[in-house]
């Protein structure tokens, strides 16, 4: 059965997450086609979401104006996976710590912006993540990093501070793994587990 991913593509680096689900789906023996999410009617049709990063303030304030954030909570509360990279982290947290975002409240934690430092400050790191064997290249860029975990499973740590978790269907991170050929961290989200592609979809697994 051929999965529908979506990217919201408001803002940030859409065509690497588009590449690194096409990779990750083929190393998992799966097909895929990836829609760009710009506008409401098309989450409802997606399988598996990314919310890539950008400047959180402007994808929650886009997203409400085209009624995709209502999309995006009903996709997870159906228990269809959501990979939220950095900015997309921080509009899918409980609490941004910031008045200017309307977050989806779908990952249960409390997040500091630029925890790691401003742009001059980005940085990669072999990051040791829970599912994954190896160490995984992460990129740093303005990174966020979650304040307070409620009932999540933190996934990874850097400097003692979580930088990705799980919620349910949701993976959050507070780096960049769409910059990297390394697409370990979509199959993780998307493809590891059959549970979390939606028990719908878990019987043609």
């Amino acid at each position: 059965m051929s999965l529908t991913a979506g990217v919201v593509a408001v803002q940030g680096n859409v065509d690497a997450h588009a590449t690194a689900i096409e990779r990750a789906a083929r190393n998992h023996g799966r097909e895929v086609t990836v829609r760009e999410v710009r506008e409401s009617g098309i989450v409802p049709d997606c399988d598996l979401l990314a919310m890539p990063g950008g400047e959180s303030t402007t994808i929650s304030q886009l997203i409400r104006e085209e009624g995709i954030d209502a999309e995006i909570r009903d996709h997870v509360t159906a228990g269809k996976p959501l990979l939220a990279t950095c900015a997309g982290l921080i509009v899918a947290s409980r609490d941004p710590n910031d008045d200017r975002v309307d977050a989806l409240g779908l990952v249960d934690a409390t997040v500091e912006r630029n925890a790691f430092g401003r742009q001059r400050d980005s940085f990669e790191a072999p990051l040791e993540v829970d599912g994954l064997e190896e160490p995984f290249p992460a990129v740093f860029i303005r990174a966020p990093a979650v304040d307070d975990v409620g009932g999540v499973d933190v996934l990874a740590r850097w400097d003692g501070r979580p930088v990705a978790v799980r919620d349910g269907p949701v993976v959050a991170t507070a780096f960049h793994p769409e910059l990297t050929p390394d697409s370990r961290l979509h199959g993780l989200a998307f493809f590891e587990n059959a549970a979390s592609i939606g028990p719908e979809l878990e019987s043609s697994a």
